[in-house]
C-alpha cells in the first residue's frame, strides 16, 4: 500500500462519506417502503404506535409517587398531589 498524504486521505474520506450517504439513503427508502407496507397490511394506527398521544417528557427524575403516578416536584402540582394534600396528607408521604 502506498503511503498517502494527508490531502489524499481527506479526499478518500470525502468520497467514502458520499458513497455511505448514498447507500444509507437507498436503505432508508427500502425500510420506509417496508414499514408503510406493514402499516397498511396490519392496519396499524398512530395510537397503536403510541403516537398522537401527548408524551410526557421530563428531564427531571420523579420525586413523588402514588401508584403509577409520578411527579418531579417541578411545575404545577398534578391533581392527584392536590387531592392528597387536601385530604390532609403531607407531600413527604409521597416521596420516592
Amino acid at each position: 500500500m502506498k503511503n498517502l498524504t494527508y490531502v489524499e486521505i481527506q479526499e478518500e474520506i470525502r468520497k467514502l462519506q458520499k458513497q455511505a450517504d448514498e447507500i444509507r439513503a437507498r436503505e432508508i427508502a427500502d425500510v420506509i417502503a417496508n414499514i408503510k407496507e406493514k402499516i397498511l397490511l396490519y392496519g396499524i394506527t398512530e395510537k397503536d404506535l403510541g403516537w398522537g398521544e401527548k408524551q410526557q417528557k421530563s428531564s427531571f427524575p420523579p420525586l413523588y409517587k402514588k401508584g403509577d403516578l409520578t411527579w418531579s416536584g417541578r411545575g404545577r402540582q398534578p391533581g392527584w398531589v392536590k387531592e392528597h394534600l387536601e385530604a390532609g396528607g403531607k407531600l413527604e408521604d409521597l416521596l420516592i
